[in-house]
């Protein structure tokens, strides 16, 4: 693909949207699919109806599905989630004469979940919008009105209670909102808590006992907004903090200890030991810097060994490699675990590649890593761990994500073993078109 130095990056190359929605049956496959695969992998990511956006992070939210059954691919398609702006894609993506986090114009581009029946596609602005098993989309969920703020990209479903954990953040008082999704898709939880700035917070932490918010320093900026930019710019004075509330007392304090700035969009897992809470992240030193808007700096693996008795936090890099979208597997989210996984991903070149090739394998106990390379050319995005059936190790299982060929120009789905590290793809779906680097997606089992 032509690469233009006057054209935004988000917008050229692989990150540049498609401009149709496509259905395709029968996929051709290299390899085997697992026959236990049975279900879609959906992936959300921003795709500007127009052509054309302010930031990559504010285009129009785009599900691109797989469904994978005994064997054999069935189904590739791509469906722009149809929230207002695709009625009418001059509507403003921030209005600033009406901050209203309850209404229903999201762009829907971030995340895609399953929960209680529900298929739900994130941003953190608004509520979040339903779909279809076939990526129609079915209107915005509120939780039967009771939501009336904004919900993140990221919630917590709970691998021992089965409910989801979120919150919201605003640009007005309350700045940050905890809220609570039961097992059956009820919102049965809201709690406001008190921060001192409107700040970005795009992701927060879950154990057994726990939640950790991480209030870092990106802010919500208005001259950067009066721009048509993203509106936040990274404000050293305002501090850093990570704050810890019990999740059995939800009127309890929050503890809040201070650690060096920094910025963290994803972490990889949190969990537990006692007094102290673990959580592995992926570090930023800082985010837009001066409002540019740009990734100016690379994220490596970091830990935060909190302590809740003293408050400490102590603070040790694991990594010094690039990745981002780190996933583990389900049934560990909050837990001690083992395994995680992450793209070595360096954004920070302002280029129309995405600096990858690699997927990392962290192996958290013993301090160990392994890769599977990708080769020239190809350049993956997030991938997801799937669990095996009655699986009886934390890696038994397989990892899924869409990996771009520049020389094809197109793309595929890849199913990797999880636990052989290095090893040719069990499976290559080809696609009938490339799918734009995006963000996050999801694993959903037919039997559900």
């Amino acid at each position: 693909m032509t690469v233009s130095n006057t054209i935004p990056f988000h917008l050229q190359g692989n990150y540049a949207p498609v401009e149709d929605e496509i259905s395709s049956g029968e996929l051709e496959i290299r390899g085997s699919i697992p026959s236990e695969l049975n279900g879609r992998y959906f992936r959300n990511g921003a795709n500007p109806i127009t052509g054309e956006s302010a930031h990559w992070f504010l285009g129009d939210g785009m599900i691109h599905g797989v469904r994978l059954r005994e064997g054999k691919a069935e189904w590739y398609r791509n469906r722009w989630v149809k929230t207002p702006f695709y009625e009418d894609p001059a509507k403003p993506v921030i209005d600033l004469e009406n901050l209203d986090f309850s209404s229903e114009n999201s762009k829907a581009n971030t995340h895609v979940v399953y929960h209680a029946g529900r298929i739900l596609c994130l941003e953190e602005g608004h509520v979040p919008w339903e779909i279809s098993d076939e990526l129609e989309t079915l209107g915005p969920c509120s939780f039967d009105g009771r939501l009336d703020g904004s919900f993140t990209a990221h919630p917590k479903i709970c691998p021992t209670t089965g409910e989801m954990l979120a919150f919201g953040y605003s640009w007005q008082p309350p700045y940050l909102t905890f809220l609570g999704i039961s097992e059956v898709g009820e919102l049965v939880q809201r709690r406001d808590i008190d921060i001192p700035a409107p700040v970005m917070m795009h992701d927060f932490n879950i154990t057994a006992k726990r939640v950790v918010f991480m209030d870092l320093p990106v802010v919500f900026d208005l001259d950067v907004a009066l721009a048509g930019g993203m509106p936040f710019s990274f404000q050293r004075d305002n501090g850093a903090r990570l704050g810890v509330m019990n999740r059995d007392n939800e009127n309890g304090d929050v503890q809040w200890s201070e650690i060096d700035p920094c910025y963290v969009f994803h972490p990889l897992n949190s969990y537990d030991i006692g007094d102290r809470v673990i959580v592995d992240v992926a570090r930023y030193p800082s985010m837009w810097e001066a409002g540019s808007g740009q990734f100016t700096t690379t994220a490596e693996l970091w830990r935060w060994d909190i302590d809740t008795v003293s408050g400490d936090v102590s603070e040790t890099q694991l990594d010094d490699r690039p990745i981002e979208f780190g996933r583990v597997a389900d049934s560990r989210v909050g837990l001690q675990y083992k395994f995680g996984y992450a793209v070595s991903l360096d954004l920070s070149e302002k280029t129309a590649k995405s600096n990858g090739g690699r997927l990392l394998k962290y192996n958290l106990e013993e301090g160990q890593s392994e890769i599977w390379e990708f080769g020239d050319g190809n350049d993956p995005g997030e991938f997801v761990f799937v669990e095996r059936p009655n699986a009886e190790a934390e890696d038994d299982g397989w990892l899924l994500g869409y990996v771009y060929n520049r020389i094809e120009d197109r793309s595929a789905l890849v199913v990797l073993d999880a636990s052989s590290p290095g090893g040719d793809p069990l499976a290559e779906v080809l696609l009938p078109r490339r799918v734009p680097f995006g963000f996050h997606g999801s694993w959903i089992w037919d039997d559900r």
